[in-house]
C-alpha cells in the first residue's frame, strides 16, 4: 500500500501535492491500494474543515483513494503499542520538565555541542513531575536504509538518542503514530519530502521495537525552491495549491509541472494518467528543484490547447462550444483562466465608443446591426462580410478595421479578425452592442 498523509493544520502546499501525486502514481503502477491518512493528532493546530479541503483537492487532481483513515481513530492501538514497548523495556517513562531540558540544551549550546538526551536524566524530577512522557530507547547500532532518490542513508547511534513517543497528555507523537500506522496498514513504499529524512530512523526503530520486520522502501523528495533560488515557504504564493488554482492554473497543468520538475521524462506535456505509464521514481534528481512560474504558464497554455472547445467554454462559464473556440484564439497572449476570462467577458460586454476611432465605431455600428437583423448572407463568410460592411459604411483601411475590431472585442489588438469572425459570427447579437459615453 502507498499512502499520502496530510495534516489538517493549513493549506495544501505544492510539496505536499507533489508527494501525493508520486504516491498515487506508484500505487497504480504497482497494483497496490492508495491510502489517504489524515494525520489529525495535533489537536491544538487542527483547522476545522481543512481535511475536507484536502480531500476535495485530491479529487480535483484526479486522485481517488482506496481507503481513508483519520489517525486519531487509532489512538487505542497507539496506546497498546506504547504499553508493549514499556513492558519489553524498550521504552521508559521520562519525568524531565521542559525547564530542565531547556537548561541542558543551553549547556550544550554553550559548549558548542549537539544536544543529546541522556537516559540517566529520566527519573531526576520524578518526585516533582506527575505527568511523564514515554520515550523510546535510542539506537544501539547504526541505522541504514536505501533511499530510491538519495541512495544509502545512514545514522550513527549517537544521532538517534531516546525520543518521546507519547506526550504527557497521552497523545502519541508524530513519529510514533506514523510508524505504527504504516505498520497497521501494511504500507510498502513511503514517498515524502526530504525534511522527513531524520524521522525515518526513528520510525524504523519504533517498528523494530514492536517486532515488525517488513522492509519498507523510501524515497525522500528534494525541497522545492522559489524563483529566487531559496527554500520555498508559506510566504511564496506559488507554494499554495489553492493560490495556483485561484490564479487560473489547470489541475492537469500543475500536476504535469510537479512531475516534470527535476525529473527525466520522455515528453514535456502529459497528463497524470499518461505519466503512470512511464514514471520512474529513481529518475527524480537529488538536487532541489526550482519552481518556475513561467514554465507552469507554458504548460498551462499547452493543456488549454488539449481541452475540447466545449470543456474550455465550461471553464469560462459558457455552454456554447464556440466560446471555447474563441478562447483558444487568445492563447497566444493568455496563459491562465484569469487572463482568458476578461478577454471573453469583453467580447460579450457592450462596447464604448471612445478614443481615436470613436466616430468610426458610431458610423459602422448601425450597418453591422442592420446586417444582423436582415440575416445578410454575407455573415457566413468573412470576405463577403468585410466587403458589404465597407460598402454600407463607406469606411476603409485602418478606420474600418480598427472600429470593427473594437466593436467585436473591445480592444484595438488581438487575434486575426478572420479567425475571430469564424466563431464570433454565431454571437453577433450578443457581441456587437454599442454603448455611447454619456
Amino acid at each position: 500500500m502507498l499512502r499520502f498523509a496530510p495534516s489538517p493544520t493549513g493549506d495544501m502546499h505544492t510539496g505536499n501535492l507533489r508527494a501525493a501525486i508520486f504516491n498515487y502514481i506508484l500505487a497504480k503502477q504497482r497494483g497496490e491500494k492508495f491510502l489517504v491518512r489524515i494525520e489529525d493528532t495535533d489537536m491544538e493546530r487542527n483547522i476545522e474543515g481543512k481535511d475536507k479541503e484536502i480531500l476535495s483537492l485530491l479529487n480535483l487532481f484526479g486522485m481517488v483513494w482506496d481507503e481513508l483513515v483519520y489517525q486519531s481513530h487509532n489512538f487505542p492501538r497507539h496506546a497498546q503499542m506504547a504499553e508493549y514497548l514499556l513492558s519489553q523495556g524498550k521504552a521508559f517513562y521520562c519525568y524531565c520538565s521542559k525547564e530542565f531540558l531547556d537548561q541542558k540544551r543551553e549547556e550544550a549550546l554553550a559548549q558548542k555541542l549537539p544536544f543529546r538526551y541522556n537516559d540517566a536524566w529520566a527519573e531526576i524530577e520524578k518526585d516533582s513531575n506527575q505527568k511523564p512522557v514515554i520515550r523510546l530507547r535510542g539506537a544501539s547500532e547504526e541505522i541504514c536504509f536505501k533511499d530510491e532518490i538519495k541512495g544509502i542513508v545512514s545514522f550513527k547511534p549517537h544521532e538517534v538518542d531516546s525520543f518521546v513517543i507519547v506526550r504527557e497528555d497521552g497523545i502519541p507523537t508524530y513519529n510514533f503514530a506514523c510508524a505504527i500506522d504504516d505498520m497497521l496498514y501494511d504500507v510498502s513504499f513511503i514517498v515524502r519530502g526530504e525534511d522527513h529524512v531524520s524521522n525515518t530512523p526513528k520510525q524504523m526503530l519504533i517498528q523494530r521495537g514492536v517486532g515488525y520486520e517488513k522492509l519498507l522502501q523510501y524515497a525522500h523528495l528534494p525541497i522545492l525552491l522559489n524563483e529566487e533560488g531559496k527554500k520555498m515557504s508559506k510566504r511564496d504564493n506559488a507554494s499554495s495549491v489553492k493560490w495556483l488554482l485561484e490564479e487560473g492554473y489547470l489541475p492537469q497543468a500543475i500536476a504535469n509541472y510537479l512531475i516534470l520538475m527535476g525529473n527525466k521524462t520522455p515528453t514535456e506535456v502529459f497528463t497524470l494518467k499518461e505519466a503512470i505509464e512511464w514514471f520512474d521514481i529513481t529518475h527524480v534528481a537529488k538536487a532541489p528543484a526550482k519552481f518556475d512560474l513561467d514554465k507552469l504558464r507554458f504548460l498551462n497554455r499547452e493543456h488549454f490547447k488539449r481541452l475540447s472547445e466545449q470543456d474550455l467554454a465550461f471553464l469560462l462559464d459558457h455552454k456554447d462550444p464556440s466560446v471555447g473556440g474563441l478562447a483558444k484564439l487568445y492563447l497566444q497572449e493568455s496563459s491562465t483562466l484569469n487572463e482568458l476570462r476578461p478577454k471573453i467577458d469583453a467580447l460579450f460586454a457592450p462596447k464604448i465608443a471612445q478614443g481615436e476611432f470613436a466616430s468610426a465605431m458610431i458610423l459602422l455600428y448601425p450597418h453591422l446591426r442592420a446586417m444582423i437583423e436582415e440575416f445578410s448572407p454575407a455573415l457566413k463568410d468573412f470576405e463577403a462580410f468585410k466587403k458589404e460592411a465597407m460598402e454600407r459604411s463607406g469606411l476603409k483601411g485602418k478606420p474600418f478595421f480598427k472600429s470593427l475590431r473594437l466593436l467585436l472585442t473591445g480592444s484595438e489588438n488581438g487575434p486575426e479578425l478572420s479567425d475571430l469572425f469564424e466563431y464570433a459570427r454565431f454571437f453577433f447579437n450578443d457581441i456587437i452592442r454599442l454603448k455611447e459615453p454619456s
